[in-house]
């Protein structure tokens, strides 16, 4: 089967199942803001979540596209409505990241979200213009220093996992390509297809069918070892780069006065559904790994990875934009 083919049949209507919420959701829909475009991996996550929230709490779950000034237009909308659960957030790890990119965010990602849940995580991919010429990451590298010029590096959008992956690339190799930031993954994807930027970091879930169609050439992907998904793409530490791992993580967030009833429901139907063999067995057949954590220990892991991020912006001398 097609693995978008695959990934559509998760996300067809379901079933109610018994709800967990207590009785503390009625008839009324929730909706679930997804602050980017269709047509990339958080919006793809999302909509799985927002079905596996649907199916568990016996409930339906709007899904509504809000993109616009690098996601914080959807999380702005989420914060505007009333923090009784029945707006929520589906985003990604970018999310969490936002005031360490962008000079002007109208919130604090984590002191005004309370975050409900991560449902998975998805290693990077090196993609490259099928049309250069070089074959490996330290060719890629040597022309990159010789001609800066000629190259530059696509990104989904500042602060995202790809972009924080291109960041410690530069800095790893002394290669210092230029990073430019696009509205998500589908136009930076196609332009790195076209030839109009050269490389991208992008999650497996976007770019192994456009690598497998050759539209793009894998390079390498950022895991500790390699994917049977493509086994002959090599590890970015097999490409020259000695423990290079990044993720891609996707979650739900709340406002953080949603009562924490209604966040440890959501929660609990999230993390029963990715414990679900069929969705694990899936999730991994799309190169991603499933997560079910409390929401205690995802905001400790929320606060470890924007303390590692935002020192590695800080090491590359990242100025907010």
């Amino acid at each position: 089967m097609h693995r978008r083919d695959l990934f559509l049949g998760m996300t067809a209507t379901a079933l109610a199942t018994p709800a967990l919420a207590q009785g503390r959701y009625s008839n009324r829909p929730i909706r679930m803001i997804i602050p980017y475009p269709p047509g990339g991996a958080t919006d793809a996550m999302s909509r799985l979540a927002a079905q596996k929230i649907g199916e568990k709490l016996g409930t339906t779950v709007v899904t509504e596209n809000r993109s616009g000034a690098n996601g914080t237009v959807g999380g702005a909308a989420v914060l505007q409505a009333p923090a009784d659960g029945y707006t929520i957030l589906g985003s990604a790890s970018i999310h969490v990241m936002a005031r360490h990119v962008m000079r002007a965010v109208p919130y604090d990602p984590v002191a005004d979200f309370v975050p409900i849940a991560r449902t998975a995580r998805g290693p990077l991919v090196l993609v490259m213009d099928p049309r250069r010429p070089q074959r490996t990451v330290a060719e890629v590298v040597e022309a990159a220093k010789a001609d800066p010029r000629r190259w530059t590096f696509a990104t989904s959008s500042l602060g995202s996992a790809g972009h924080l992956g291109t960041i410690d690339f530069n800095r790893l190799t002394g290669a210092n390509v230029e990073i430019v930031g696009y509205r998500g993954t589908a136009p930076a994807l196609a332009d790195v297809a076209a030839g109009n930027v050269q490389l991208m970091f992008d999650p497996v879930l976007a770019t192994l069918p456009l690598i497998q169609g050759g539209q793009v050439r894998g390079m390498g992907i950022a895991t500790a070892a390699r994917t049977p998904l493509a086994p002959d793409l090599p590890t970015m530490n097999e490409a020259g780069l000695p423990g290079f791992e990044f993720y891609s993580w996707y979650g739900v967030w709340g406002p953080r006065a949603m009562p924490a009833d209604i966040v440890a429901a959501i929660n609990g139907a999230l993390n029963a559904a990715m414990r679900e063999p069929e969705v694990a067995q899936r999730l991994t057949q799309l190169g991603f790994e499933a997560v079910a954590e409390t929401p205690a220990q995802l905001e400790a892991f929320v606060r470890e990875d924007v303390e590692r991020n935002s020192a590695l912006l800080r090491l590359a001398n990242f100025q907010p934009e």
